[in-house]
């Protein structure tokens, strides 16, 4: 259960967090102004009522939409905005659904907005207006996924569960995907496991540290320092291991004092 709740966690960080809740707000207030599918003849604050409270049940379906996208998908860089365009296709029909049944009790009338009285009336602009705000939010989050350390006194992580004999109770420096496997570094040396990275970043909440690339997970107080140039950065690590930062999260690490 506390696996679930942990990449429940990973994924609203990801998925939304707080720049997705902010753009999709911010989408729906320039929706309420701009007064679109005819809603202009309601009253301003009727609009926003509206306009708002479908942004956010949009951002809901997409989180659990994502969540079961990258279950299938590797959820690397390259495949961000087709992750982004396959969410926005999947929730457009329950979205349309919600739009639908909101748009017939807050407006009193089937047909009096968006120019049909049935439900496939409002799937196209409900498509476009879901491809246009998870795009937005796809450029805007791009940021690595964390994990944090545990209070004192907590239990390992469960990821410490997974690992051979001989690296029980070393410490974990980074782990690497290699093909369907991962190569974990750690104070005694290298090992191979079978699993996904998505997964095992997952069991390492209670470590502090960062996937820095989308085929690497690096644990903070392993980096001993940094190699940086044209806007690439290479984390240097204790054992001697250097680990890749993708120039997708070289920003976001430099602000969080990584380098």
């Amino acid at each position: 259960m506390n696996l679930v709740l942990v990449r429940i966690r990973q994924e609203w960080e990801r998925v939304a967090g707080t720049r997705a809740i902010l753009i999709a707000t911010l989408g729906g207030v320039v929706l309420a102004l701009l007064g679109p599918l005819g809603t202009d003849a309601a009253p301003l604050g009727q609009r926003l009522a509206y306009w708002l409270a479908l942004a956010e049940v949009g951002v809901a379906f997409g989180i659990i939409t994502s969540m079961a996208l990258r279950r299938l998908l590797d959820p690397a860089d390259k495949h961000v905005f087709l992750i982004a365009a396959l969410t926005a296709a999947c929730i457009t029909l329950p979205v349309s659904a919600v739009v639908f049944e909101i748009t017939k009790r807050l407006f009193e009338g089937r047909g009096r907005f968006g120019g049909s009285g049935d439900l496939l009336g409002f799937v196209p602009p409900v498509l476009v207006i879901s491809l246009t705000i998870s795009l937005i939010s796809t450029m805007a989050r791009r940021r690595p996924v964390h994990t944090r350390a545990a209070p004192p006194g907590a239990s390992q992580p469960r990821f410490s569960e997974r690992l051979p004999l001989r690296l029980r109770g070393a410490d974990i420096h980074a782990v690497q995907a290699e093909d369907h496997y991962l190569r974990v570094h750690t104070s005694r040396g290298s090992d191979l496991i079978l699993m996904r990275l998505a997964d095992a970043v997952a069991e390492l909440e209670g470590l502090e540290g960062a996937q820095t690339h989308r085929s690497w997970w690096v644990a903070r107080k392993a980096v001993k320092a940094a190699r940086r140039g044209h806007n690439r950065a290479v984390l240097k690590l204790q054992g001697d291991i250097e680990a890749p930062v993708s120039r997708t999260y070289v920003s976001a690490l430099k602000a969080e004092g990584w380098f």
